[in-house]
């Protein structure tokens, strides 16, 4: 049984997830830039870094990386190989969020997003949706890529476009599934050739477009359906929170270092600058038994992978499964993190086991992770407070 829960942390929306009682997916409905498109200007260059640092807002500054600079964002003159220096007018887009005291990060990759595609300015080839099945992304793939080369050449598009199609095309019928994606990747394209138009008549600072940041309740209930499907859950209800399911307390425990699991062995979970570290130990879990380890290890990994989800943990996770001299027990152990992994709609990959036995893996950075989301939230109810 599913349920799609929809509810309030701290007087912030939250749309949350049960499979069969159990927590699986949160997402906070909450204000944020990433994806904004602005006109910018170069501030100054820090050359050792190889980054330009860009003024988007009044005295707001952020990170853009030298390399791969789309020349096609570039206002003010034409690059024609050479690099930006200060003063320079370019269109870009978030990429990431200021995350305490780090600085917003932008691209000149342009990218905007329609119902079934998603086109990025200097890009190339077509791809789509990892939360599509393998058989199904392929098809669709196949059946798109020589159409959409076609159409961005007869649109003289400025440089390469690069199409991803999303998750929600896989509900079209299958005789209009070209026809629509196509027409959604040129309403996107126009769009792009528009945003750049219109940055050539604006002044730096100027939002051109925040569109593709649809941060509302019902976009994270679309992306909460999507997660149930990625499961092949396709009936659950959609249900205003009663308080009978505790989501406050369940988010107030994804706080916590330590989690137990139903075995009596417990995790540690340690989010550090750099990286994430998580500790697998047997707790109270009963040596005498058989196999119990390998048993614990497996627990451990679902829990593993639940726990990165919810916390929305990215970038390198190290995990310390407890040690097995077994080789084929470990391969075991491999199998079942790689095969959750997969589930997964944010990319996560198994990387290796390093020398010490430590285990490790990846996980793209989508969003902030839910510790700086809770202290956002957390940070607007102080200032609510002081205003009043």
């Amino acid at each position: 049984m599913a349920e799609i829960i929809i509810s309030k942390y701290m007087n912030t929306p939250v749309v949350t997830a049960f499979i069969d009682g159990k927590l699986e997916y949160l997402s906070f409905v909450r204000e944020s830039k990433l994806n904004n498109i602005y006109v910018g200007r170069v501030d100054h260059i820090v050359k050792n870094i190889d980054a330009a640092f860009i003024k988007y807002h009044e005295d707001e500054i952020g990170y853009l990386s030298l390399k791969g600079i789309n020349e096609d964002c570039v206002l003010n003159r034409k690059l024609e190989g050479s690099s930006l220096k200060c003063g320079d007018m370019v269109v870009v887009q978030m990429s990431a969020e200021p995350v305490k005291t780090k600085k917003p990060k932008f691209t000149t990759n342009i990218s905007v997003s329609g119902k079934y595609t998603a086109v990025t300015l200097g890009k190339k080839g077509v791809g789509a949706s990892l939360k599509l099945n393998d058989v199904v992304r392929k098809k669709i793939v196949e059946n798109v890529r020589d159409s959409f080369n076609e159409l961005v050449d007869s649109m003289n598009m400025i440089g390469d476009a690069g199409l991803i199609i999303r998750t929600s095309a896989c509900d079209l019928d299958e005789a209009h599934i070209k026809e629509e994606v196509l027409n959604d990747a040129k309403v996107n394209l126009i769009k792009i050739q528009d945003i750049l138009k219109e940055g050539n008549t604006r002044t730096c600072g100027t939002l051109l477009d925040s569109s593709n940041n649809k941060d509302s309740l019902e976009s994270n209930i679309d992306n909460t359906k999507a997660f149930l499907r990625s499961r092949n859950i396709t009936e659950y209800k959609v249900i205003e929170d009663s308080g009978i399911h505790g989501i406050r307390s369940k988010i107030d425990e994804l706080r916590q270092k330590k989690v137990w699991l139903k075995s009596g062995a417990y995790l540690i979970i340690e989010q550090l600058e750099s990286f994430n570290a998580i500790d697998v130990n047997t707790g109270k879990a009963i040596n005498g038994k058989n196999n119990i380890i390998e048993k614990v290890n497996l627990e451990a990994a679902e829990e593993i992978i639940r726990q990165i989800r919810l916390r929305n943990l990215t970038g390198m996770i190290l995990i310390d499964f407890i040690n097995m001299k077994e080789k084929d027990k470990n391969e075991t152990l491999i199998s079942k993190v790689v095969s959750l992994a997969r589930l997964e709609q944010v990319h996560t990959a198994f990387i290796d086991i390093t020398g010490l036995g430590i285990m490790e893996l990846t996980r793209n950075k989508n969003d902030k992770t839910l510790k700086e989301i809770l202290e956002d939230v957390e940070n607007s109810v102080d200032n609510s407070k002081h205003q009043c």
